[in-house]
């Protein structure tokens, strides 16, 4: 794949498509309300008694279909996306139903907040053969504990807060730690936060651990899975610019491997015993610093150690696999137009994800960036098939809003391995086909060096709608073109393209 010939087909596309829509719009973000609503109680006891402002007492309610053609994340796994084969059922259409209530108080030096959640999935071919009643894909019993935490600071009169329990945490652009709030479970961690802040830097340093979901048995994070960090940010460094810089460990011990492991499949299966440790820095222009131009660069470097991945039925030669020594990187490039003077806003964006591989799965080191805890949809493809790891990917976004309350966005991707001595990891970090050994070439996804690294190409239209203060629509339509390596991958067996397509209802009450 000519990676640059591509890009410019991809430009020339988009803006086409741009010119003939009269404008269209990049990175996608949903459309405010058109006026800021706290939600019916907020509304009502705010209005009865001014003192009730320091409570939040909401429910968000999202209703989503999805449907996913021949890459639908079936019981044939993402081992199989795009093929033909008779066995393969790669087709899903599923609803998923969420309610997360939440109470919450915020005083001058006391805040506290307890938010719920209730996920369904109805009609979803996920993983139920499997591990039925185990994990059941985006859902996790009638209600569970999202969130639960008390904060105890105050920025303006003291440097130094804390944040302890169960929570989010949101970090730059949620390309490394993010709350996943696109998947119907979302992701949380039992975590202690203390946030140092003055004039010159602000650091935010914790520990805790991620909360696996487990069905009707409720969530908790697994003590020998710890994962730490401290993230600084720097606001008198440029006036122009934000500065901050990170670095992330997570230590998992190699009794995390259980006798349940094997029938839990990913991504809620516990991960391999390593030591990790994220290096980056992360520079981002502030809103209109440079006049319509806007930018973004974030490097990641990773060194430590991680585990050989077995088998899923290896429990045993799990808990003995010998580590090996890592060394892994990333970087993100982004460079965005924003057409000011124009009433719909349209902005052109062009962003490069480079994900390190393995350029040698026989000697004795790990090359593959780990991609932690991230939201990877908002990256690489709504389709989610791709992850960070040993991938790279080329996306041009088109972004516009016709109304204040109305978005649409036209995105295209180039997608491509790193190393093909490597495998290509699903959205999860799962490698494709890694506990079959006994294909053959054509026969399904593996390590083949003569393959072409060329994955494919994605193209997404998202469109979004506020309808009122309370409801947003959300529609989105996507088409994924194979490339060389899915076409060489599957040639015995067959393949064909995937298309997705999902439309979303959210109510904020």
């Amino acid at each position: 794949m000519n990676i640059a010939r591509t890009c410019q087909q991809l430009a020339l596309t988009a803006l086409l498509g741009a010119s003939a829509a009269t404008g269209l719009h990049a990175q996608y973000a949903p459309p405010p309300p058109p006026r800021p609503f706290p939600g019916f109680i907020n509304e009502k006891l705010r209005a009865t008694d001014v003192y009730m402002s320091a409570w939040d007492i909401a429910v968000n309610l999202r209703g989503r279909y999805e449907y996913k053609n021949n890459a639908g994340f079936t019981d044939a796994g993402s081992n199989w996306d795009f093929s033909t084969r008779p066995q393969d059922d790669n087709d899903n259409a599923y609803y998923l139903l969420r309610a997360m209530p939440r109470v919450a108080y915020t005083g001058k030096w006391f805040a506290a907040t307890v938010e719920g959640r209730s996920s369904y999935s109805i009609g979803d071919e996920r993983y139920l053969a499997t591990a039925p009643g185990k994990a059941l894909a985006e859902r996790d019993g009638p209600i569970d504990l999202h969130q639960a935490f008390v904060f105890i600071g105050n920025h303006k009169e003291f440097p130094v807060s804390l944040k302890l329990g169960r929570q989010e945490l949101v970090y730059g652009d949620q390309r490394l730690v993010g709350h996943f709030r696109w998947n119907n479970n979302a992701r949380t961690f039992d975590a202690l936060k203390v946030r140092w802040q003055n004039a010159i830097f602000g650091v935010d340093v914790f520990t805790g651990g991620v909360v696996y979901n487990d069905h009707n048995n409720g969530n908790d994070f697994n003590s020998q899975d710890l994962f730490s960090g401290a993230y600084f940010n720097f606001p008198t460094v440029s006036t122009k610019d934000i500065v901050e810089a990170y670095v992330f460990a997570r230590n998992t011990a190699r009794g995390i491997v259980t006798d349940d492991w094997s029938g839990v499949p990913a991504p809620f299966r516990f991960p391999a015993p390593q030591d990790l440790y994220t290096w980056g820095l992360r520079l981002k222009s502030k809103p209109a610093a440079y006049d319509a131009w806007d930018y973004g660069i974030e490097l990641m470097y990773q060194t430590g150690n991680k585990a050989t991945v077995f088998p899923a039925t290896a429990v045993a030669a799990a808990r003995t696999a010998p580590r090996l020594d890592h060394s892994a990187y990333a970087g993100i490039l982004q460079l965005g137009y924003t057409w000011t003077e124009h009433a719909w806003q349209p902005r052109l964006a062009l962003i490069y994800s480079h994900g390190s591989g393995d350029d040698n799965a026989a000697d004795a080191k790990s090359q593959t960036f780990q991609n932690l805890f991230p939201t990877n949809h908002l990256f690489y493809g709504y389709m989610d098939l791709s992850s960070l790891q040993n991938t790279q990917d080329l996306r041009l976004a088109y972004t516009f809003k016709p109304k204040p309350t109305l978005s649409v966005a036209l995105e295209g991707h180039v997608q491509q391995l790193t190393e093909t001595t490597d495998y290509w990891y699903n959205v999860a970090g799962v490698p494709r086909n890694f506990t079959t050994t006994a294909v053959g070439s054509g026969s399904g996804y593996r390590i083949n060096p003569s393959y072409d690294a060329g994955l494919g190409y994605e193209a997404d239209l998202v469109v979004g709608y506020s309808v009122t203060h309370y409801a947003q629509l959300e529609l989105g339509l996507s088409h994924y073109f194979r490339g060389d390596y899915i076409k060489q991958s599957l040639r015995t067996v067959g393949s064909r393209d995937a298309s997705y397509a999902y439309f979303q209802l959210t109510l904020n009450l």
